[in-house]
């Protein structure tokens, strides 16, 4: 068990073939970047703080201040059991307003504690917003395979917009075959999404 789970050759075999791959964008502007939280967290006095997920935030950025979307939405409330006062997409807000994003761009969804609750909130504040689909679903690769099929039952047309890759798509090497603590590390991101996957398959 400890030579598999280590072993980076194995590691970067299975995340590169479960991995959702970058899809071309076509239209010249989209109507909106789903942008899923979890790339940030609060302290407890509800102080904000990026975590290793960044990137998403980094894309959802670099989609709306280039021109290629209208509008961000940031969706993200608190997702532990025990809740406090941090609410993700509101703090992520005051970010981006600090990055001169204008207000009338930002779509708030501060609600939701997980990929379903993402999926189904996002749905209701677009059709508010009376943005037309399809929309660019913006989170961590390992992350996208999941959540493309709660989009997709949500009835929510979206094209995968990766990022966050904990793999790099370099060639074979022979340091793979070196054992690391790391796969070990990542393994645990790939498991919770194979599992999840699983479940919302057979719900």
């Amino acid at each position: 068990m400890l030579f598999i789970f280590s072993n980076p050759f194995l590691f970067n075999r299975f995340a590169n073939s479960w991995d959702i791959k970058p899809v071309p964008l076509t239209k010249p502007v989209y109507s909106c970047a789903i942008v899923l939280g979890g790339f940030s967290g609060g302290d407890a006095n509800g102080n904000g703080f990026f975590n290793g997920s960044a990137d998403r935030f980094i894309q959802g950025l670099k989609l709306i201040t280039t021109g290629k979307v209208s509008h961000i939405l940031i969706s993200g409330g608190n997702g532990f059991l025990m809740p406090g006062v941090f609410r993700e997409s509101a703090w992520v807000k005051t970010q981006l307003q600090q990055l001169k994003v204008p207000d009338s761009c930002i779509i708030v969804e501060d609600k939701s504690r997980n990929t379903i609750e993402n999926a189904a909130f996002s749905k209701v504040l677009l059709a508010q917003k009376h943005l037309s689909p399809p929309y660019l679903l913006v989170t961590s690769a390992f992350h996208m395979r999941r959540s493309l099929g709660i989009f997709e039952k949500q009835k929510t047309e979206v094209i995968p917009y990766p990022c966050n890759f904990l793999v790099s798509k370099a060639d074979f090497s022979l340091d793979e075959f070196i054992p690391s603590s790391e796969p070990l590390y990542r393994w645990e991101f790939y498991i919770k999404e194979v599992v999840g996957t699983a479940v919302n398959y057979f719900k």
